[in-house]
């Protein structure tokens, strides 16, 4: 059964960028995206458009980077939600997912970009390489379309049909 393994969110600190959030226990979700997170590039490029409210990743996908060379922690893709137990490949654009009393659908795959790069391990030396592993594995943006509370453990499960 596929869960929430985590939910994680950052305070706007300018000039800091969004990676490296924190965890936290339970979150309030709605369509402007995750209470108390605050996402740079969501806000400052994309003018907070409601199609990239939650960042979604795997776990697993976290494992197979970690297996992979790179030392990649939970929170440190900038990730809101953290699951564990659906493929990365599940998540396609189009794909409801009731979690906990949230229903959210993904809109896109998220692209790796040179922000990565302020990641202690990447820095501009590794940053090429790290930029091509990511490739196809950064997450999934969703928009919101029922607002609500999730908390780590929330079960989740992918619907058909109107929210």
């Amino acid at each position: 059964m596929a869960r929430i393994a985590q939910i994680n969110v950052k305070p706007e600190a300018r000039p800091e960028g969004g990676l490296q959030k924190h965890s936290v226990a339970s979150a309030r979700i709605d369509p402007a995206g995750v209470a108390g997170d605050f996402n740079h590039y969501r806000h400052d490029e994309l003018h907070d458009e409601a199609d990239s409210a939650v960042l979604l990743l795997p776990r697993e996908t976290i494992e197979a980077l970690d297996r992979d060379g790179w030392p990649v922690r939970p929170g440190d893709l900038g990730e809101n939600l953290l699951t564990e137990g659906i493929a990365y490949e599940a998540m396609g654009p189009g794909r409801r997912l009731l979690v906990g009393e949230v229903v959210l659908e993904v809109t896109r795959a998220c692209d790796p970009c040179t922000n990565l790069y302020k990641l202690p391990y990447v820095g501009t030396s590794k940053g090429p390489a790290f930029l091509k592993t990511m490739h196809g594995r950064r997450g999934w943006y969703a928009k919101v379309l029922r607002p609500g509370t999730v908390r780590v453990g929330d079960v989740v499960e992918p619907i058909e049909g109107p929210a």
